[in-house]
């Protein structure tokens, strides 16, 4: 058996025990439903300034949104845009089915793209929010959408008028603290196994469960085709696409049962 098929089973192993598990995902797992990240490689933005002559960091910054919002809307409603249409893959379902099965199983996402509620996780912590709730920046008004077509941009909110923005963290932004003190108390109270999918782990607050679980000696797993910021410290690596990866971890935990999805 080679070195790969010994990874898979031994993840598959550690999956099939755990009761407490911590799912840390990135845009490499929705990369596997269609959706170009905005500054990848291949992705929008890759390597150049927007057409206003600005990074797409600055674009999408919450300065940027206070002072000129429609500058920021042009280009989340063309990232929007490109997304529209994809949907949660096989990876989103079986995270949401281990989840199912065991309730400990909670997911940390970077992603905005709400694929991981589509697929049915409940146990959430979308630490960069999510593009498809909007909220007024005058008022305490909110709402949820499927997706900006048709929609006036920026929007107004229909209270007060002031501009709509999404729910989400843009940069400079400080992240949610609700969000924050949830990953917490989950930290804290213990966890069996961390599993990091299509990240870069370039942010703390996404290496760092990693890293704790490293140091209180709790296995940990990461599923990237690249190297990150903690490949030398995972448990187990397996070099491979989200898409790729959790079905066959799904097939080593129930031989008898077909894959999610």
């Amino acid at each position: 058996m080679s070195s790969h098929e010994d990874a898979l089973d031994a993840v598959a192993g550690c999956l099939a025990e755990a009761q407490r598990v911590l799912f840390i995902t990135g845009a490499g797992i929705s990369a596997d439903s269609g959706l170009p990240t905005y500054r990848g490689i291949g992705g929008l933005y890759h390597e150049r300034l927007t057409e206003d002559g600005l990074s797409i960091e600055q674009a999408l910054s919450g300065q940027m949104m206070a002072a000129r919002p429609a500058l920021t809307w042009k280009y989340l409603a063309e990232i929007e845009a490109s997304c529209r249409g994809a949907r949660p893959n096989v990876a989103h379902d079986i995270i949401a089915a281990l989840e199912r099965e065991r309730g400990g199983v909670w997911v940390l996402t970077q992603n905005v793209d709400g694929f991981h509620r589509l697929a049915g996780s409940r146990n959430l912590i979308e630490i960069h929010g999510n593009l498809h709730r909007l909220r007024c920046t005058e008022c305490p008004h909110a709402r949820s959408l499927p997706d900006f077509e048709g929609m006036q941009i920026p929007p107004a909110c229909p209270v007060c008028g002031g501009v709509m923005r999404p729910d989400v963290v843009l940069f400079g932004e400080a992240l949610p603290t609700g969000a924050v003190q949830r990953l917490e108390a989950l930290v804290m109270h213990g966890l069996d196994l961390v599993v990091s999918i299509g990240t870069t782990s370039a942010f703390p607050y996404i290496a760092g469960p990693v890293v704790h679980a490293w140091r209180m000696g709790v296995p940990t797993v990461e599923i990237n085709p690249g190297d990150t910021e903690v490949s030398a410290i995972v448990t187990h690596r397996l070099r491979m696409r989200a898409a790729e990866a959790l079905p066959e971890l799904w097939r080593r935990m129930r031989p008898c049962e077909p894959a999610e999805g």
